[in-house]
């Protein structure tokens, strides 16, 4: 194994791919680095003198800039560099796109459910949603009831713990520290056929903070999201709870569900201001549940091409590795998904910001390029009104295992959106339509990212992680990659893929993408359950713009 590594022949930086010691001599293409400092596996350090305002390079682009003299073999960190984001504009670049050998999956197919339009899913839910808050505990009260009456609430392994033991002992007597030593049991189902509906793969109770008491503009972006949801492909039809005065008002949701073609799902939306008791409205929303599962049923899966993939990417607990590992990995499946005819959608913009060049040169559009900036532009004017800007959003996570600079992080992040041309650009909630890389506008926040990547449409998510995370989507299939074997040896339960291999040179970069897209054709196709799903790892936060980053 190699002790350090050049990401770009560019690069004035190397990566420390394990702990290299003060004192140690680092030999790399015909040149010899004393390391001047201890300096963690994952962090950088330069392979030659810089001086204060010199320009930081990684990935072949700047990443930072000194703010003082760095010698050779000194690591950059914080208290070193800064932010550096270059100059965009946008010219007319005639790049060919080197597209990927795909032989091998182009007569493959997935076992999906077809939807009315052409579109298909890799799974097939029915949502119990709230267009407003206050709806929330009527939610839950129909969850319990139909999870547990229909089988649902054992469909997954949710690893319950049976805390009988610490009651016996607190009981008799026993001190705490035999108590916090106390291994507990756990029980659970792992995925299973329910009984009632065997082509109902669950029911999904989406529970959020929103719909009413804040800007108009949040309950008009919920009621899209919301849209979004049940007209996403893994979605047979949804049920929905409306109180009846909120800001997110039904008329506006019909309209969306209208715009987005999911007005020929059976949708059943009941406001609860027209019942005269709260028993009554549950009663009628459980009736009209069972009746759309009846429909739901209906459908089963059948082969569908690889071409109806709609994968959305993401990253969240990323270390210095990610970039370099797993994001590269998602990227190159990726391309593949694209040379197949998917559609692959990259999102969280203030991760995109230092590398807003790189995508433009790869619209083949004007029109695409400049809703990118503009889009950009407005979430980074936001951002700052709100007292933060794109350059704060290394968490200190990220910064601890080797992100030092927002420019860095994104350099790495872009990597998961692969090579290929850029064909669209979207604003939140704002639906794929066209086959290819498709640029979304969210957070940098792992779970309102993945959410609106969902209510764009996705029917499966990829998702790396370096520091470990376990978030998962309701209703898209989400698929954890690991950066580095330590996290995946550490944290199981919640690893789908490992791409630490290719630190230690046993496998490329190309083949863990290749492994990659056969596991999704797995998941998409019912015959696999990621371990997110296994969870029940059901994360849904709308994104209130402006406020979060």
């Amino acid at each position: 194994m190699q002790y350090v590594l050049k990401v770009h022949p560019d690069d004035n930086v190397l990566v420390a791919l394990q702990d290299l010691k003060a004192g140690e001599i680092i030999s790399w293409s015909g040149q010899n680095v004393n390391i001047t400092q201890d300096i963690p596996a994952k962090h950088k350090f330069v392979d030659r003198d810089l001086h204060a305002g010199d320009i930081i390079i990684m990935y072949g682009s700047g990443i930072g800039k000194a703010k003082e003299d760095i010698a050779c073999g000194q690591a950059i960190t914080t208290q070193n560099i800064v932010n550096y984001v270059q100059e965009v504009t946008y010219q007319e670049v005639s790049e060919t796109w080197i597209v990927p050998d795909v032989v091998k999956w182009r007569d493959k197919t997935f076992m999906g459910y077809h939807r009315h339009g052409g579109s298909v899913g890799t799974a097939n839910y029915w949502l119990v949603i709230p267009l407003v808050f206050c709806e929330n505990r009527n939610i839950e009260v129909i969850r319990e009831i139909l999870e547990k009456e229909l089988g649902y609430d054992r469909h997954y392994s949710k690893s319950k713990l049976k805390i009988q033991p610490l009651i016996d002992l607190y009981l008799g007597g026993a001190p705490v520290s035999e108590i916090e030593n106390t291994i507990l049991e756990q029980s659970g189902v792992i995925y299973q056929k329910n009984k009632v509906f065997p082509h109902v793969d669950g029911i999904k109770f989406l529970i959020h903070d929103a719909g009413c008491g804040g800007s108009r503009r949040d309950a008009e972006a919920l009621c899209a999201l919301l849209a979004g949801y049940i007209a996403n492909p893994n979605v047979a039809g949804a049920t929905v709870l409306s109180l009846g005065c909120q800001n997110a008002e039904v008329r506006t949701l019909e309209l969306y569900l209208q715009n987005y073609g999911a007005d020929k799902k059976p949708v059943y939306i009941l406001e609860q201001q027209q019942f005269d008791s709260d028993t009554k409205f549950i009663e009628q929303a459980i009736k009209k549940t069972f009746i759309g599962l009846i429909e739901a049923d209906k459908t089963y899966r059948r082969p569908a091409p690889l071409s109806k993939l709609v994968v959305g990417v993401e990253c969240g607990g990323s270390d210095g590795f990610s970039g370099i590992t797993a994001n590269p990995s998602i990227g190159y499946a990726s391309d593949l998904v694209v040379a197949l005819g998917g559609k692959v959608l990259l999102s969280e913009f203030p991760e995109l910001h230092g590398v807003e060049q790189e995508l433009i040169n790869r619209c083949g559009i004007k029109e695409v390029a400049e809703k990118f900036l503009n889009l950009m532009e407005t979430y980074g004017r936001l951002a700052m009104e709100s007292g933060a800007g794109f350059e704060t959003n290394p968490s200190p996570g990220n910064i601890k295992d080797g992100l030092i600079t927002n420019a860095m992080k994104s350099a790495g992040a872009a990597k998961k959106g692969g090579t290929s041309p850029v064909k669209a650009v979207l604003d939140y909630t704002e639906q794929a339509t066209k086959q290819g890389l498709n640029l979304l506008c969210t957070p940098g926040n792992d779970v309102e990212s993945t959410t609106a990547l969902a209510g764009s449409g996705v029917n499966i998510i990829l998702f790396s992680t370096g520091l470990g995370t376990p978030t998962g989507n309701p209703v898209a299939p989400t698929i954890k990659i690991s950066s580095n074997t330590v996290l995946f040896e550490r944290m199981p339960d919640i690893i789908d893929i490992d791409t630490g291999s290719i630190i230690t040179g046993t496998d490329t970069i190309e083949q863990k993408g290749e492994e990659i897209l056969d596991y999704m054709i797995e998941v998409a196709s019912g015959r696999a359950a990621t371990r997110s799903m296994q969870l029940g790892q059901d994360d849904f936060i709308p994104w209130k713009r402006g406020i979060s980053l």
